[in-house]
């Protein structure tokens, strides 16, 4: 947009209550001339600061992403005073200052520390631009950046611009390409001594610009600019990235919570819902019985569009109908393929094009943007059919009543028809025009302080129907079955969406190396921004197929992310409809080895599942940066760790990496360090050949022959809960879900330890899990916790439950499962030998603690 920069100057405190001037608080406003603008600034909580800016033409945001936090600094000690044009306020461990002697400059620092964690930029620190604003302020080159939802590697954001958008980026290349798919205005700083993040509220379209521009009267800076609006920003402080997350949540709302199958295997893959001859309908149950014969489990299959295609010209899609060749009876069929124990995702686009049977009823209904100057719908071209092929069409606009009341319609017919989740797709609301008008009767907009703003597509914000979309999918969910955990799966997101859709991924990525090395980074900062049940289209969505060596390489490496799916639409010259699909069969070579990784993916379900409750109760991503809890180690700050490219912790316990060019047998790996409380760090154990146990805070190099493994590292002291190999159902869990037929039973359940190779030298370790029956909306979470020492002869366990434990597992004994070549006897805590059950298929030595013969403890967790 152009810029049309003004600064106001010549601020003056004013206060709507008296007691304001000693309160923790600045209200200021500047007149020039016949234009006035207000800044506030006020702290919410101990390390939450919210500001505002703002004139008569650059409101508030109307539909901002968060609700308005109300303050809360109760039992926080806050001091404040006042020198000249200047103000400090304390609050608990964080001072803030505001200087208004020119434009108003916030800086935050640890109480008695001389440091800034953050500075706006003197002179030029709050700016009006056009229609939009800008924030600039003090760049810090030598700090870690993340953040911002979901953009092109490297992890570290430092030094680069951004577009703040969302869009269908199909093909995209993973170190170059933006925007994506995600609308998230959270930029976060990092470094040794704190963390400070910077978050917009607004749905507006804009950019960050994170040091990338440099100015010889400037200096280094950083800016947020924001094309339409005022701007309502919080600032974040904290001591570890742990902390600022955490807080982020508690202003956005924390992740909410997936089914328990929603993290076993999801296949997919364009084609399937494509064909006619076999039609759709049984292709898909064809693929089930493959997967039955390799002995692959699998939890759910991703229905690609292609069910919803019209079955008579013109071919496109038509959302919510079904094609009567391909799915003539759409109840019927579901039920037989939930026979195979196989859940359904929909895949739901958010537009019409004029041949929908509805599409009138719509436009009549006034639930599609308008456009000002013919008062006519915003027709625009879309994607509709094959590889970049489409038509003339609308977008919904969720804004309006009659819209998302059609839309719930539409998602509860599709549950009753047997679809499990929806699967909300194509929803970056990538439209033409900021001018577009839209309905606004929707009662989740009429609020009485949006009444006098512009009624415009821009100020809005094209990603507020991205939101909207996502509470109708989920709220006709929840309608329906108030019970069950609803499942929404979405491509694009904002910070608001995630209160409604509880997973989502990466998008259409491409089939390399180089992008499966990337997609690492995109994991683990959308991770810090709340997509924390998110992965990759395993294998590459678009491309080439991918080789024996690169599509190993990427399972072995996928069932470690939080979200593990393989779906593809492999479009070429000579077939732009139906694409070629990944499947985990099509290498006959390399099939055992596929399945075997897919088994440990389910075999470490109860870990993968609890680091999911552990994200919904306390928002830690699973998948985590190196430096995560490692702040204290000066090497996770180097360049190389902050790129996030090759490896990552996976919970607490697992040290994760992969090998990312073809032909390499051996990986480079960091092991960060972290001492105790007694300035002692235990180190690592290797889980593959040569199976050695390593010592922290070095580079080392790990065998990863490609047949084999990619490396993974367990932390000397930590734990991961097992059950079986394949999909189970939980006590419970068929009262409310009745329609997949799991067999298997969750009953079985075992614990991987590992103890010092020696020694503890008494030092006690202790790992909590959570469990609950995976499927209720309100969980009944139970925690259990194993603790263990060790000496030169034996391992000592010990076991206990938390005091408030309502969820009763369908396991009753513990397996104690030993590292690679422990041969030592394990022992009770309370002195007694446990039962040798004899060596697992791994050759691990394995001891089961009885419930009958063993009363655990109960403790209580915080």
């Amino acid at each position: 947009m152009p810029q049309r920069e003004f600064v106001p100057k010549h601020y003056e405190p004013y206060n709507s209550k008296t007691d304001d001037n000693e309160g923790p608080s600045v209200h200021l406003r500047s007149s020039n001339g016949n234009r006035t603008f207000e800044f506030t600034f006020e702290a919410v909580r101990s390390n939450l600061f919210r500001i505002s800016f703002t004139s008569q033409d650059h409101p508030l945001p109307p539909y901002p992403s968060v609700p308005k936090p109300t303050q809360d600094l109760s039992n926080v000690h806050t001091a404040s005073s006042t020198t000249g044009s200047s103000k400090k306020i304390e609050v608990g461990d964080v001072t803030a200052s505001v200087d208004w002697s020119h434009t108003p400059v916030v800086s935050l620092s640890w109480t008695g520390s001389d440091k800034y964690l953050h500075r706006d930029l003197p002179l030029r620190s709050y700016v009006a631009d056009s229609t939009g604003v800008a924030h600039y302020s003090v760049h810090d080159r030598n700090s870690l950046h993340v953040g911002l939802g979901e953009k092109a590697a490297p992890m570290d954001l430092t030094n680069r611009h951004f577009i703040l958008s969302a869009t269908d980026s199909f093909g995209y290349d993973v170190y170059r390409t933006d925007p994506l798919y995600k609308h998230i205005p959270l930029l976060i700083k990092a470094n040794p001594e704190g963390v400070v993040a910077i978050f917009s509220s607004s749905h507006s379209r804009g950019t960050w610009s994170v040091g990338s521009e440099v100015d010889g009267l400037w200096g280094h800076f950083k800016v947020y600019r924001q094309d339409y609006g005022g701007l309502e920003e919080y600032f974040i402080v904290g001591k570890t990235l742990k902390d600022v997350v955490r807080s982020y949540a508690e202003l956005a709302g924390f992740p909410i919570l997936p089914p328990r199958w929603a993290y076993g295997y999801i296949s997919g893959g364009y084609r399937y819902t494509m064909l006619d001859d076999p039609p759709a309908s049984q292709g898909l149950l064809d693929f089930a019985d493959k997967l039955k014969e390799h002995g692959i489990p699998c939890s759910a299959h991703q229905m690609s569009s292609g069910y919803s295609i019209s079955h008579t010209e013109p071919k496109v899609r038509n959302v919510f109908t079904w094609n009567p060749h391909r799915f003539p009876e759409p109840e019927k069929w579901t039920a037989k393929f939930h026979e195979t124990g196989i859940r359904l995702l929909a895949n739901i686009k958010p537009f019409v094009l004029a041949s929908h049977p509805d599409y009138q009823k719509l436009v009549e209904a006034g639930s599609l943007f308008k456009d000002p100057e013919t008062k006519e719908p915003g027709v625009m071209r879309l994607w509709s059919a094959g590889g970049a092929e489409g038509g003339d069409g609308c977008h919904i606009d969720f804004s309006s009543a009659f819209a998302f009341k059609w839309w719930y319609d539409g998602v509860q017919k599709l549950r009753r028809a047997g679809i499990d989740g929806m699967w909300n797709d194509n929803n970056e609301y990538t439209l033409p025009n900021d001018d577009w008008e839209l309905a606004l009767d929707n009662k989740d907009c009429l609020k009485p302080e949006r009444s006098q703003v512009a009624n415009s597509v821009g100020l809005w914000g094209r990603s507020m129907h991205t939101e909207l979309m996502g509470k109708a999918s989920h709220d006709a969910l929840v309608d329906l079955e108030p019970e069950k955990r609803p499942f929404v799966l979405t491509r694009s997101a904002t910070a608001g969406t995630l209160r409604y859709a509880a997973s989502s991924w990466s998008g259409d990525d491409v089939t390399s190396w180089e992008g499966m090395k990337g997609a690492n980074s995109l994991s683990l900062t959308a991770g810090m921004c709340l997509l924390q049940c998110y992965g990759h289209d395993i294998g590459g969505f678009e491309g080439p197929q991918p080789s024996p060596e690169l599509l190993l390489r990427w399972v072995q490496l996928g069932i470690y992310s939080s979200r593990f799916a393989i779906n593809c639409f492999k479009t070429s010259p000579q077939d732009n409809s139906l694409g070629d699909v990944i499947e985990p069969w099509m290498y006959p070579e390399i099939t055992p080895l596929i399945r075997d990784a897919i088994k440990r993916r389910y075999e470490i379900l109860p870990y993968i599942y609890s680091l999911g409750l552990e994200s919904h109760l306390y928002a830690s991503p699973p998948q985590r940066w190196v430096g995560w809890g490692y702040e204290s180690d000066p090497e996770v700050w180097t360049k190389k760790l902050k790129q996030g490219e090759e490896q990552f912790w996976f919970g607490d316990t697992l040290l994760v990496s992969g090998v990312y060019e073809p032909g390499v047998s051996v990986a480079k790996i960091y092991l960060p360090r972290k001492a105790d409380a007694s300035g002692f760090d235990y180190g690592y154990v290797n889980l593959n050949a040569p199976y050695n146990y390593l010592a922290s805070g070095q580079w080392v190099e790990i065998p990863s022959e490609w047949k084999t493994s990619i490396p993974v590292l367990a932390r000397v002291g930590g734990a991961i809960p097992v059950g079986k190999s394949v999909a189970t159902r939980t006590p419970g869990e068929e009262k409310i879900d009745v329609t997949a037929a799991v067999l298997e039973e969750d009953d079985y359940r075992g614990v991987e330890i590992f103890p010092p190779r020696s020694s503890s030298h008494g030092h006690v370790f202790s790992t909590t899990w959570l469990e609950d029956d995976g499927i209720s909306r309100e969980p009944q979470i139970s925690r259990f916790t194993i603790s263990y020492s060790s000496t030169e002869e034996k391992v000592t366990v010990g076991f206990t439950r938390g005091e408030h434990n309502a969820y009763t597992p369908a396991w009753k004994d513990l397996d104690i499962i030993l590292p690679h070549g422990d041969s030592r006897h394990v022992v009770s805590d309370l002195g007694k030998p446990l039962e040798y059950v004899g060596a697992d298929p791994r050759g691990r030595q394995v001891y089961r603690l009885k419930a009958s013969s063993y009363v655990p403890k109960i403790h209580s967790a915080k």
